[in-house]
């Protein structure tokens, strides 16, 4: 594949750093105020030259091979606003980032349109949405991972990672965070975790060998995508404690990498034996780390995505649906 021209938006940070992994050339449009999912470059994440500001003004005039949409707005309103007419009937991708946040199982997809290819970043969310009449596929998610274990366990404590924790409320646990940490020594960190006692955002550098210091992840969220986070938590060796929820549930081999279940005190007396048993947790680390490594390796990420832009570009047609959406 020769590389190409793909316009998308700063949706979510991390997701953009490891998508453009792929070798392709990601325009991302941006607006004065750095205004939510026009931040162009910015934080902390070292962007490759492949990563591209482009000022919405002059997105029309930007030659381009294809269009990955990533929320609704951006599909509703930016495609109008934005887009020229010739660039409106490129080929196109939404991205879809989290399960249906109405009905779990009858919400229809926004997306109705046979022509454009719907990406889930999990089977779940696959699963959960109705999709109608446009074609989907699962492009899990791909972390670089480091290039050996880094985990100590030596803080005898365990660690939650979820940004904006305390008013996304319920639905990203931060009330089972809340109990769990009044019963076992748990750290938040994250975008305004300071709200919460948190510790606040750790640089994206930082990340794998800050993780390491704990003796395990908590993951609270109840109905949510599979995070990021927690894929790095098992990258550097960290095993996982979690609600055994959505993708989750796929996720976990309890008793081998971790533990799940959808019992918070089952959960915190996990906790309790693996601050009690470092032993323990550093060998289900181990086997957190293998199993990430097969499943979320940055490769077969960079693989899958370089299949999807391939099928929607037509250097190879699009074969039909590849999940029962």
């Amino acid at each position: 594949m020769r590389p190409l021209n793909i316009l998308t938006w700063h949706t979510h940070g991390s997701y953009l750093y490891y998508l453009a992994q792929a070798p392709h050339n990601f325009f991302v449009v941006s607006r004065p105020g750095r205004l939510p999912g026009y931040g162009r470059r910015c934080g902390h994440m070292p962007w490759g030259a492949n990563v591209i500001d482009l000022p919405a003004s002059e997105v029309r005039h930007q030659d381009l091979d294809c269009i990955l949409y990533q929320d609704d707005h951006q599909y509703l309103d930016d495609r109008d606003f934005l887009l020229s007419p010739a660039q409106q009937r490129l080929p196109a991708i939404y991205l879809e980032h989290e399960p249906p946040r109405g009905h779990p199982t009858d919400t229809r997809h926004l997306v109705e349109d046979p022509d454009l290819l719907l990406v889930h970043v999990t089977p779940f969310n696959a699963l959960m949405w109705d999709s109608g009449r446009t074609p989907c596929r699962v492009v899990e998610y791909g972390v670089i991972p480091p290039p050996q274990p880094l985990y100590t366990g030596e803080l005898a404590r365990g660690l939650v990672v979820i940004n904006q924790l305390a008013r996304r409320g319920r639905w990203l646990g931060a009330d089972l965070f809340e109990a769990a940490r009044a019963a076992v020594p748990l750290d938040l960190a994250g975008m305004e975790a300071e709200q919460l006692g948190g510790l606040g955002e750790v640089r994206h550098a930082h990340v794998p060998a800050f993780m390491a210091a704990y003796r395990f992840f908590f993951n609270p969220i109840r109905y949510a995508s599979l995070g990021l986070a927690v894929i790095e938590a098992m990258l550097a060796g960290l095993p996982v404690v979690a609600l055994a929820t959505a993708e989750m549930a796929t996720v976990i081999d309890n008793g081998r990498n971790g533990y799940a279940d959808t019992r918070l005190a089952t959960l915190v007396a996990r906790m309790r034996t693996l601050l009690a048993e470092p032993g323990l947790a550093r060998e289900l680390g181990r086997e957190a780390r293998a199993m990430a490594l097969e499943r979320f390796h940055i490769a077969r990420f960079v693989r899958d995505w370089n299949a999807v832009f391939a099928d929607v570009t037509c250097t190879r047609p699009l074969a039909g649906r590849d999940w029962p959406c």
